[in-house]
């Protein structure tokens, strides 16, 4: 009998493992899962899905949809079709179309609408963007979360941190930060100052780890002096913070194991790399990486030491910034652009000018709703694949639990459109086992990526001599009027970006003048939304918080990139609150 166990597909840190009994999702009670399930698994068949293929607004039969898919991608001129793929299901096997699309001579995407501009950050200090496993937090003394909410993002964390010190850097009070033994309510996008203080703060007091820095980082004596000259005119009040918590903080960490666990809100904007390298900067003077307990988590790469059968050398455009009208065809895959990419409004103009656009997906969406053609696909119980995770070294099985009659799965239709423009392609079974092939079972029986480091660069870091490489100077950023607002676009406990249930609300510190339930329309550079109003003690006076996935948020956002790491930046632009 064919066991019950399977992964959650969800583009998540936790990457949950699951049992499927009775009709019910259930926790798996092994590795990170920690016997629970977060919200959106544990209501995940009250959301509808997309039962029925339809074509220009009438549902047509699957047969009849891939008909028409064959025919759309058969009339239109190759270098006219675009493949835009997202990570609506985070699992392997979902790049299989990009075989396809690539051989069969499209045009694909890369860059990223989530953390490429961290990630940047991490390979130029690095080298690589190795990942500490969340299991390490276990070991740690100190834990700080660094514009991170466990509550909402990685909830499989919150065991791990039981009897530990708590410290919460946020401009939002979050859950966490409410029981924290120290919460510093940073304003936004001053990360990359505090971190150079936090810096120069434990030079000063003599708390670097010598040996370390001597033997794993060069340059430490010029970082030193390019903070002081970097920091010289940035005022701890513009920062929001105070000596004191400089000072706490440093004094917390010393001779400690300490894990920092950080978000991707600090990396929303173009200078979004050189944030996340001088966190890591405060943590290389620490002396916190190669060592058990302690480290910097962010998203690590969740494919390291994978190499995929599915990757095709093809032309690609920004995923940022997609010039849809530049193409006749577009396939829509595992995506919402319409809400999630930034700039919307300039994204909806271009795709009403694109003639044919093929949405293949799970949920009725923003993207679903101006289709031509839309295929519904299958949920993860539907089919088999395999996934891999950002925060543990599992490789995790996701086998076929119920058959159905709805969808079609991604290896299915790729077949289908290989077979009808005679592209090669191996069979499901064999890509399976290609995958699996890079794992090795551990003693409990689960199965993780062979070959990963359980504590990464015990023997120092992956660049050309082995050192970390220090920033060396500041990007520009640009200064806005006073009276604007920071945007902050966190993850929202109710969502997923634009899947399940979505806010529609801006949060508001009371002390802005704003009634609940008052429609006030926010608007920055790019365009402009209309929200009602929650005020929110938590959220600083300075700043508007919107959570990801509430309908028209990007308006707001521009579609440009980061200055590394080719990432969109929603939090680059500031914004100004008008009363309807």
């Amino acid at each position: 009998m064919k066991s019950s166990i399977t992964a959650c597909p969800l583009d998540c840190y936790d990457a949950c493992g699951i049992v499927y009994s009775d009709k019910k999702l259930q926790p798996f009670y092994g590795g990170h899962t920690n016997g629970f399930l977060c919200s959106h698994l544990n209501h995940y068949e009250k959301f509808a899905r997309v039962d029925k293929p339809r074509y220009k607004g009438q549902e047509i039969t699957m047969q009849e949809a891939l008909w028409r898919l064959r025919e759309l991608l058969h009339v239109t001129p190759k270098d006219a079709i675009l493949h835009y793929r997202g990570s609506g299901n985070f699992a392997l096997m979902q790049a299989v179309t990009d075989h396809f699309f690539a051989t069969f001579g499209a045009t694909l995407t890369d860059g990223t609408l989530c953390d490429g501009a961290g990630e940047a950050g991490i390979m130029a200090g690095r080298g690589s963007n190795k990942n500490m496993p969340l299991s390490e937090i276990k070991k740690s003394d100190v834990v700080i979360f660094w514009g991170r909410n466990p509550h909402t993002t990685s909830s499989h964390i919150l065991p791990l941190i039981k009897g530990k010190k708590i410290i919460v850097i946020d401009p939002v009070k979050t859950k966490i930060a409410q029981v924290a033994d120290l919460h510093v309510q940073i304003r936004p996008h001053m990360d990359l100052y505090f971190a150079l203080l936090l810096t120069r703060h434990l030079s000063l007091i003599g708390g670097v780890d010598e040996e370390f820095i001597q033997k794993y980082a060069s340059g430490f004596d010029a970082y030193c002096k390019f903070i002081k000259k970097s920091s010289a005119d940035i005022a701890l009040e513009k920062i929001g913070v105070t000596s004191r918590e400089i000072e706490d903080i440093v004094a917390y960490c010393v001779n400690k194991r300490v894990a920092i666990v950080c978000g991707v809100g600090i990396q929303k904007y173009r200078d979004g790399a050189d944030v996340m390298r001088s966190i890591d900067a405060f943590a290389i003077s620490l002396g916190l990486f190669g060592k058990e307990g302690c480290g910097v988590a962010y998203l690590g790469d969740s494919k390291e030491g994978i190499v995929s059968p599915f990757y095709t050398k093809a032309k690609r455009v920004s995923k940022v910034d997609t010039k849809f009208d530049a193409f006749e065809t577009v396939f829509i895959q595992g995506a919402n652009p319409l809400a999630q990419m930034p700039d919307s409004l300039r994204a909806k103009n271009a795709l009403q000018k694109t003639q044919n656009i093929i949405y293949f997906g799970l949920y009725e969406n923003e993207t679903s709703q101006i289709a031509d053609l839309v295929i519904p696909a299958k949920t993860f119980l539907e089919k088999d694949d395999i996934r891999t995770s950002y925060a543990h070294h599992g490789l995790m099985v996701m086998q076929k639990l119920i058959d159905s009659d709805i969808g079609i799965s991604e290896y299915e239709l790729t077949s289908y459109l290989c077979k009808e423009f005679a592209i090669a392609l191996q069979s499901e079974e064999a890509y399976l086992k290609h995958f699996q092939s890079f794992g090795v079972k551990r003693s409990d029986g689960c199965f993780e990526v062979a070959n990963r480091e359980r504590v990464a660069y015990r023997s120092g870091f992956d660049t050309s001599d082995g050192k970390f490489c220090f920033l060396k100077k500041l990007k520009r950023r640009d200064d806005e009027n006073e009276k604007s607002f920071y945007l902050i676009t966190p993850k929202s406990h109710t969502s997923l970006n634009s899947q399940f249930k979505r806010q529609k609300h801006v949060y508001m510190h009371p002390l802005c003048g704003y009634r609940d339930g008052e429609e006030v329309e926010i608007v920055s550079k790019n365009g402009s939304v209309v929200l009602s109003v929650k005020n929110d003690e938590r959220v600083r006076p300075d700043t508007v918080l919107i959570y990801s996935g509430t309908v028209g948020v990007n308006n707001l956002t521009p579609s440009v990139h980061s200055y590394e790491g080719k990432s969109a930046v929603f939090q680059e632009k500031k914004v100004i609150i008008i009363k309807k």
